[in-house]
């Protein structure tokens, strides 16, 4: 059954994979980015910067009003960093917190009223495997994303009753135009220099992750709630 789709972060790497899929599998896709892509599987691009909340509110309100109630949301939008601890300041960690962890959670906020109304949904949240194994100059990141994880898990216990699942995916190296942008930076090796390190030999791709989360919003995923799934080539166990 087609149903509308939200994904933030929808204009690069993961999350443009995830648009591609989920429209693939039929679905009316809204890719919302603090950049507007134009044309592409999605059938609706918007501006939005998911830490702002009144235009998180009116840009779900705009995807409503085009394509219908929302049944899925996938929250791809984030941003990184790479400071060491002592250089963490207060505004850097104010803003990846209210990217990575507040965005996520009005985003999921915005579109749960149609949900509970359809008594159905998919939330799918993309964390990140350092959330669970640590990262170093990457604190507030790192505990960004691990706030991630239990905001889903929460909202998996809260709304399961109503329908509604929630999952989390938790990617490690992933080939996308942010891993290569730290690496052009000089804060990060390389995707080239650590993909040898993943055990089966290589980075993962967006699509990798898209695909996870494609049967996660499918029939098929509808009874795996609360659930995190490291799509990682098994970087980490």
């Amino acid at each position: 059954m087609s149903r509308v789709a939200v994904v933030t972060g929808g204009a690069s790497g993961i999350g443009l994979g995830v648009v591609h899929a989920l429209a693939a599998d039929g679905h009316r896709v809204a890719a919302l980015d603090i950049q507007v892509v134009d044309g592409g599987p999605a059938e609706l691009s918007l501006e939005c910067d998911v830490s702002d909340r009144a235009a998180v509110d009116a840009t779900f309100s705009k995807v409503r009003g085009e394509l219908g109630p929302i049944g899925i949301v996938v929250t791809s939008a984030g941003i990184e960093s790479f400071d060491a601890v002592t250089d963490v300041t207060p505004e850097k960690w104010d803003r990846i917190l209210a990217v990575n962890l507040t965005g996520t959670f009005a985003c999921i906020q915005a579109a749960v009223p149609d949900m509970l109304d359809a008594g159905w949904g998919r939330i799918v949240t993309i964390s990140s495997s350092s959330a669970k194994s640590g990262a170093p100059h990457m604190t507030h990141y790192a505990a960004s994303k691990g706030g991630v994880i239990s905001l889903t898990k929460a909202l998996a216990v809260e709304l399961a009753r109503a329908g509604i699942t929630a999952n989390s995916i938790t990617p490690s190296l992933v080939d996308t135009p942010m891993s290569r942008a730290a690496e052009a930076a000089g804060t990060f090796p390389g995707v080239d220099v650590v993909a040898p390190m993943v055990p089966l030999g290589r980075a993962g791709l967006p699509a990798d992750i898209a695909a996870a989360c494609a049967f996660l919003c499918g029939d098929g995923g509808s009874y795996i709630t609360g659930q995190v799934l490291g799509v990682n080539g098994g970087m980490y166990i």
